[in-house]
């Protein structure tokens, strides 16, 4: 069972930048595809932006397109995603993923149990 540890994440204002990391023991992270995904209470978890196993290609959302950047290294076994200009909007809990890839939260087999970011107006 791969596990993944999410971190990084706190209380910003709008405008800020955070970075959020990603970390597995298992080598095999670095042959699966990583995602984010975020939730807020009440509504589905959303696909942010996810990366090929080999770091290219990368997908990122609309919404959070040209502000965020996924990156890994995988001799380190860690995923990035280095979030600038946040907004009120991007509020909620953020999980890892590993898995197929692509945007769908059924697509990944593993989660991480999810670190919060909250950005204030």
């Amino acid at each position: 069972q791969l596990q993944l540890v999410e971190s990084g994440g706190g209380s910003v204002q709008a405008g800020d930048s955070l970075r959020l990391s990603c970390t597995s023991s298992d080598r095999t992270f670095g042959r699966s595809a990583a995602g984010w995904f975020r939730q807020i209470p009440g509504k589905e978890r959303e696909f942010v932006a996810t990366v090929a196993w080999s770091g290219d290609p990368v997908w990122y959302s609309d919404s959070v397109k040209g502000r965020f950047t996924i990156s890994r290294d995988n001799a380190k076994n860690i995923v990035e995603l280095q979030m600038t200009n946040l907004k009120p909007e991007d509020t909620g809990v953020y999980y890892c993923a590993a898995g197929a890839g692509y945007t769908r939260p059924s697509n990944y087999q593993f989660w991480g149990r999810g670190t919060q970011v909250t950005v204030s107006s």
